[in-house]
């Protein structure tokens, strides 16, 4: 008990925990399934994007991808146009969002490597390219996807939301690319020390760039499937994941100086700021004092997980 505790993970798990037990306990256990199945099913679309900003930020100090919220908009608006275009072919526009990820990843590094932009403006800047794009593509017209997509993303599978299934899928491949592969030792040796990974023959610029491009496509994919979720793409469906893939980063555990990830923390971390958000309006509290309690309830979850990090 005393190792678990220790891990800086533990703690979005254990105010994940202490979130859902209050909004169950106020409804009288009335409402623990369905807030089961609403958490697992939203924090899904967190956890995919989470994934990709947590490798990103395990970079370094600076190294952050602002495009997440564009990228979306963009992939799931080209992916259903393809999908309407080509009959119906869902596998074709899955395959143009993941190009799109792949566009926007190359583009986001080639600013910051040749013209020497730091991460935070380069995502920025193309973020504005990218959701001016989706909105010359939209044109004001939401396209529905088919009904077995729509039936796949909305469905679930003994019982689990099938995005969740998708959700849980790419967190286990991430954790074994970061703790069993020599990109993911490189990924963390950057983020250690840039210098000293660029002396010990690290091909750091490689890295940097396959980690850019690793985001984008989880940005895009969460994008489709919010897209095939939602009904449609819309506009604005991407905008709360820019802070959010940030937040789940940091209160997962992760250290925002790089270096060091938490993968079931962004597990933890999504689920924690669904249900925050849940038990605040269970409770009927009104939009001012929700935020300030969400603000102050993060802010002790990354303290104790720091303390501890600190202590151990």
């Amino acid at each position: 008990m005393t190792t678990l505790a220790a891990r800086p993970w533990i703690w979005s798990w254990i105010a994940m925990a202490a979130v859902w037990i209050a909004t169950v306990l106020f409804t009288g256990g009335a409402s623990a399934t369905g807030v089961t199945q609403a958490a697992l099913t939203f924090a899904a679309f967190s956890v995919i994007v989470g994934i990709g900003q947590m490798f990103v930020i395990t970079l370094g100090p600076g190294n952050v991808d602002l495009s997440i919220p564009a990228n979306m908009t963009l992939a799931g608006t080209l992916a259903l146009k393809a999908i309407d275009a080509w009959g119906g072919n869902t596998l074709l526009g899955l395959g143009v969002a993941l190009l799109v990820g792949v566009g926007v990843g190359i583009a986001n590094f080639a600013l910051i490597r040749a013209l020497r932009i730091p991460p935070i403006i380069a995502t920025l800047s193309t973020s504005f390219i990218f959701q001016s794009t989706a909105i010359w593509a939209n044109r004001g017209i939401r396209i529905k996807p088919p009904d077995a997509l729509a039936q796949f993303s909305t469905g679930a599978t003994f019982g689990i939301p099938n995005v969740a299934w998708i959700a849980v899928t790419l967190a286990v491949a991430a954790w074994y690319l970061l703790e069993r592969t020599l990109f993911g030792r490189r990924v963390l040796a950057i983020g250690q020390n840039t210098r000293a990974a660029r002396l010990a023959g690290i091909p750091v610029d490689g890295i940097r760039l396959a980690t850019y491009v690793l985001c984008a496509i989880l940005a895009a994919l969460t994008g489709f499937l919010l897209a095939s979720f939602s009904g449609g793409a819309a506009l604005n469906m991407g905008a709360e994941y820019l802070l959010t893939s940030i937040a789940v980063v940091v209160i997962g555990g992760s250290s925002v100086a790089g270096g060091n990830s938490n993968v079931p923390g962004i597990w933890g971390a999504s689920l924690f700021m669904f249900l925050l958000v849940t038990m605040l309006n269970t409770y009927g509290l009104g939009a001012g004092v929700r935020l300030i309690l969400t603000g102050l309830i993060i802010i002790a979850v990354i303290v104790a997980a720091g303390g501890r990090r600190r202590s151990s």
